[in-house]
């Protein structure tokens, strides 16, 4: 008689293990993704950035264009300062303290152009990422995503970032 209480008592503790821990394994389901990686390696991310290169080139070209300007005006007033009078000295002194100012204004303008295209280019991604990624997550079951800029540890069987970035891929060559 003993002996079937304990075989009972066996029996109800494996059948309730088992049956919270099944559970447990659905409800914990926990994934992790690294944005800046997806940026860095997804095709939308490479495109964008070869995109903001090329416009960050054409701007710097612009900038050297005028710095040449100013540099040649330099020259040219070394070179007359002996014949030029005092005022056409001050003159010429005053424009180009005019398209220094000027050329600094336009970089400024140029650093927050770029700024703004990135950070619009960069929103845009991460909006599909993320709708990417929740697809990912309604599809598997996964409880919680979290960007893995949030979390301390992350071993890699959670990772989901080389996913999402094959159905990002995917998705952006369509």
């Amino acid at each position: 008689m003993r002996f079937f209480k304990i075989i009972f008592a066996v029996i109800f503790i494996t059948t309730f293990v088992f049956i919270f821990s099944s559970n447990a394994a659905d409800v914990a389901k926990i994934g992790v993704v690294d944005l800046k990686r997806i940026l860095d390696n997804s095709s939308a991310g490479k495109s964008a950035l070869a995109e903001l290169t090329k416009q960050g080139k054409k701007m710097e070209g612009e900038l050297e264009k005028r710095k040449a300007e100013i540099e040649e005006i330099q020259k040219s007033m070394e070179r007359q300062a002996a014949v030029m009078s005092k005022a056409a000295r001050e003159e010429k002194n005053r424009e180009l303290q005019i398209k220094i100012y000027d050329i600094k204004n336009l970089e400024k303008k140029y650093k927050s152009e770029l700024r703004k295209s990135e950070r619009k280019k960069f929103i845009k991604i991460q909006k599909e990422v993320f709708s990417v990624t929740r697809e990912i997550g309604k599809k598997e079951g996964y409880l919680i995503i979290f960007d893995k800029n949030v979390a301390i540890y992350v071993p890699k069987t959670l990772d989901l970032t080389d996913k999402v970035i094959q159905e990002y891929n995917a998705g952006y060559k369509k």
